[in-house]
Order: C-alpha cells, then sequence, then structure tokens
C-alpha cells in the first residue's frame, strides 16, 4: 500500500506516559503513581462539574446539538465576542487542524518558535508544508521577522505562555510584532496557559476580542485541559474573525464534541472560585520549585504556566535516565530529550505530590 509521501517526514506525536502504562510495567500499584507529565490540573474537576456529568448520563445515546449554542454563547460571553466568532474543537489540536488545511498546500511554509507543540509541524507536514523555525528557546520576535521577512510563512504560531519552556510574551511586545505582519498570514495564538500567565504578570495577557478586533487575520485559539481539568473530555476552541470561521466550519466534521464534553465545558466556565483557587495554589508551589532549582544551582525557565521545565546539565545528570530512574518508582515527568533539551518538565501539582518529586530529585542530586 503506498501513503502519503509527505508522512514519511512526520514523526508520530509521543503523549507523556499514561497511569495505566506504568502500572502495567512496573507492577506499581495504582494508587502510588504520581504523574506529573501531561499538565493536568492536579485537582481534578470544578464539583458543578461532576454533577452536572452524572445527571446528564442519559444523554450519552444521543448525537450533540451539532449547533453548539449552549457552549458557544458561554465563551462568548466569557470572551467578549460574538458566538459567531467562537468554533469548538475536539481538544485545540483540532483547531491547529483546520487551521492548517484552511490554507496551506505542498511547498508552502509555517513559522515557529525553535522550542514549541510538536502538533503545529506535524499539522503542516500533513499538508506538504515545510516547518521554518527560530534558533532560540525563547520567543525572540526579532528571530521571528527576520524568518518571517526571508521566507514569508502562510501561518505563524506563536505559544504564549510556551509549551513546553513556559516563558511567555508581554502584550505590547506582541502588538509590535503584529503590527509588521501582513492581514494574509494567517496568525495563531496558542494562549492554552494564558490564564496562568496573567496571574503570574499582567502584562502577559492576551484578550481574545481586543486581539481579533485589532487584528482580523489572528486565530486565538485555548483548551479546558488545562485550568478546567477537562483533559480526558477532548475539548477546545478557537476564536477568530467571521471569515475565518466560516472556512473552519467547511472542514468541520459533524458532532466533532461529544455530548458530555460540551456539557462539562460550559458548566466549568461558570466555576470561577475553583478556577481562582487552583490558579493561586499553582503560583504558590511554582515558587517552591524555584527555590529548590536556585538552592540546587539548576537552571530553570521562569514559567508563566503550570509546569516547571528544570535543565540538568549542571547536575550533571542525563534527562532520560532520570526520568526513566523515577518512573520505575511510580514518577512520571516530562523528559524533554525529545526537544533538545537535557530537561525534565514537571507539572505543579498538589502540595503533597511536589514534597514527593522534590525529595526525590534532591536524593538523586
Amino acid at each position: 500500500m503506498r501513503f502519503q509521501p509527505a508522512l514519511d517526514k512526520i514523526p508520530a506525536y509521543e503523549a507523556g506516559k499514561p497511569i495505566e502504562l506504568v502500572v502495567r510495567e512496573y507492577g506499581i500499584s495504582p494508587d502510588k503513581v504520581l504523574k506529573l507529565a501531561s499538565n493536568e490540573n492536579p485537582y481534578g474537576v470544578s464539583p458543578k462539574v461532576s454533577e452536572v456529568i452524572k445527571e446528564a448520563v442519559y444523554k450519552m445515546p444521543l448525537y450533540p446539538d451539532d449547533s453548539y449554542k449552549a457552549l458557544k454563547d458561554a465563551l462568548a460571553n466569557t470572551h467578549g465576542v460574538d458566538a459567531k466568532n467562537v468554533i469548538q474543537g475536539n481538544g485545540s489540536d483540532q483547531i491547529f487542524d483546520f487551521a492548517t488545511r484552511s490554507v496551506l498546500s505542498p511547498g508552502d511554509k509555517i513559522l515557529q518558535n525553535g522550542k514549541t507543540f510538536s502538533m503545529y509541524s506535524i499539522y503542516a507536514g500533513q499538508c506538504g508544508a515545510e516547518t521554518i523555525q527560530t534558533d532560540s528557546e525563547l520567543h525572540y520576535l526579532d528571530q521571528f521577522l527576520d524568518l518571517y521577512k526571508k521566507h514569508s510563512p502562510k501561518i505563524i504560531f506563536i505559544c504564549t505562555p510556551c509549551n513546553p519552556i513556559g516563558d511567555a510574551l508581554d502584550k505590547t511586545d506582541l502588538y509590535t510584532f503584529l503590527q509588521k505582519i501582513s492581514s494574509d498570514t494567517m496568525v495563531v495564538l496558542d494562549a492554552a496557559y494564558m490564564e496562568f500567565g496573567k496571574t503570574r504578570d499582567p502584562k502577559k495577557e492576551v484578550q481574545a476580542s481586543d486581539v481579533i478586533s485589532k487584528f482580523p487575520n489572528v486565530l486565538y485559539t485555548n483548551t479546558f485541559s488545562k485550568i478546567y481539568g477537562l483533559g480526558g473530555m477532548r475539548i477546545g476552541y478557537g476564536i477568530a474573525s467571521e471569515e475565518m470561521i466560516r472556512a473552519f466550519y467547511k472542514l468541520r466534521p459533524p458532532f466533532n464534541v461529544s455530548q458530555l464534553s460540551q456539557l462539562a465545558a460550559a458548566t466549568a466556565l461558570s466555576d470561577r472560585e475553583f478556577v481562582e483557587n487552583y490558579l493561586k495554589a499553582n503560583l504558590k508551589e511554582m515558587i517552591r520549585y524555584e527555590e529548590f532549582a536556585k538552592k540546587k544551582g539548576l537552571s530553570y525557565f521562569e514559567s508563566y504556566a503550570n509546569f516547571i521545565t528544570i535543565k540538568l546539565d549542571k547536575a550533571k545528570l542525563d534527562s532520560t535516565q532520570t526520568f526513566e530512574t523515577l518512573l520505575k518508582e511510580g514518577i512520571i515527568l516530562r523528559n524533554l530529550k525529545s526537544y533538545g533539551l537535557n530537561a525534565l518538565r514537571i507539572t505543579i501539582g498538589r502540595p503533597e505530590q511536589n514534597d514527593r518529586v522534590l525529595e526525590r530529585l534532591s536524593e538523586l542530586l
């Protein structure tokens, strides 16, 4: 069988190790496994979400309302936009898929940061497009601009705060950059960690309503997997001009978000107390990791997300070996060797979870 030639150049996405795999491979009891690898919400979901899902179990045999009116209205109200500016996705990943397929053809190019979410280039590759990236770990917009002028990419992907580094751009710097980009170039703003970023520094906040009104070529995306704890429900969304959303709808499969997922998402938006409590706890525990790294003489990236990336070079430890040692003990972190970093990305967990990780890392150091 012959497959598309473009697939030969595309690596498969490698997700964080699931708890089930560690239980099977190492014979560890599930309650002894600690997963801080995928930037999930360690506090679970809002009690309001749990309750509404229990009450809606009877809806599982039914297709969802394919207009997704309740969800889109809730998102529109949250972000101060019209429902016509919103599209739902099976995770924000699906929105990236819509974006690439809507404008890219074989031979086109996308531009992204040197260290960033790998699915951007994977979706672009599926369209036969080439990925151009900066040579830096952090987002340096002057490098973006130089490469933009040289290569004329059809799409620019900017992840702020960025996964897997955690750095974030000031809004003023981002807007200055966007003013220099042609309206014919789509700019995808991946804001999966935006709430964490603005909590640590309000200057990092980019509001969807503001950015799409000023820059109609910008697509703002976000997810319910992080701040709202709905990773298992697979739901994200995009906010953009009506023209862009109409194009995406021509690519959207029917019923692309499940019945219970849209209900969970709309309910999650209503519980701000749950979100605010998590944001405060995340920042408090983040500081513990930073203080630990400083004390041990380790380099780390200042993070505006719900994770921290710690480099192991100064400790003369190999991230793959350290990752595997901890994995066998039931501690799942994210090895960033595939990103070209001798580093571990650690989701900020609950205090008792962080106690265990910090104690074990201290022993290995």
